[in-house]
């Protein structure tokens, strides 16, 4: 069933989102060459407990896991993709790392991942990364009221056909507010003009994830960890955004971080 936000509700997940945005900045400024996972969980950790928020993946134990996930985010790295459990591995130059994380904060809750390149990049993983964060915009901007669900899933897809990328159908987008997962299911393909009408309120985690070489996934033994089916290197792109009257609210953009960074430095005139 469908639950519609308030304004006010909004602005709730906007106060999660926006501390998700500050979690993923900075952890992406840890992780270098020769952090461990672990480094980056204990991390993870103590910013949620600092500011008093929940984690959404603490003692989760969906169909697609195995047993409760005793983490508060998911670390995938290389040709893992979605779900990665965080281990003792150390970052190598190179390595491509996505962090994926969902929090709660006075009930409501907000969901974001991000594909980033530790240390010296390769202009294949780059032009991944960038394929799913065009295609992430393409599905924001399809996220208009009175658009269907099926113009965002198309967006996303038109983006992937032009990179030359295939699209895994089992995992996508999804809804969500006072849980990680509500409906709607977002496909991050679709045709056009098909599926819900978009209406104001209907919070939504758009989250396209792209392998190289292959529409194929497989599971690691931990039971969590999903990889690429022919090796080949992984990105995941991921905000939560709202429906509205007009332009969709992104409320875990990373450009606030910026723009919160920047105006500390600078100061205001009084």
């Amino acid at each position: 069933m469908l639950e519609l936000k308030t304004p006010q509700e909004i602005a709730a997940m906007d106060v999660t989102g926006s501390f998700i945005a500050e979690l993923l900045d900075d952890l992406a400024q840890r992780a270098r060459p020769g952090v461990n996972l672990l480094d980056l969980e204990h991390r993870a950790r103590d910013l949620i407990a600092e500011r008093g928020a929940e984690s959404c993946y603490w003692d989760y134990a969906p169909s697609f896991g195995s047993g409760p996930f005793r983490n508060v985010i998911c670390l995938s790295v290389n040709d893992a993709v979605l779900h990665g459990l965080p281990h003792d591995y150390v970052l190598a130059d190179g390595d491509l790392l996505t962090m994926d994380i969902a929090v709660s904060i006075h009930g409501w809750v907000a969901d974001s991942a991000r594909s980033i390149i530790v240390g010296t990049p390769r202009p294949q993983d780059q032009r991944l990364i960038r394929a799913t964060e065009e295609a992430l915009a393409a599905g924001i901007s399809a996220a208009q009221p009175d658009n269907r669900l099926g113009d965002i899933s198309a967006a996303i897809g038109a983006v992937a056909a032009d990179y030359g990328y295939r699209v895994n159908t089992d995992f996508g987008g999804h809804g969500l507010g006072r849980t990680m997962h509500e409906d709607p299911h977002v496909p991050n393909v679709g045709r056009a003009g098909r599926g819900l009408r978009l209406r104001p309120g209907l919070t939504l985690a758009l989250e396209p994830w792209f392998a190289a070489g292959t529409d194929r996934i497989v599971y690691d033994p931990d039971g969590w960890t999903l990889r690429s089916a022919d090796g080949s290197r992984t990105a995941h792109s991921e905000h939560t955004i709202a429906i509205t009257d007009g332009a969709p609210l992104v409320l875990t953009r990373r450009e606030r971080v910026t723009e919160q960074t920047s105006t500390a430095a600078t100061g205001t005139a009084g």
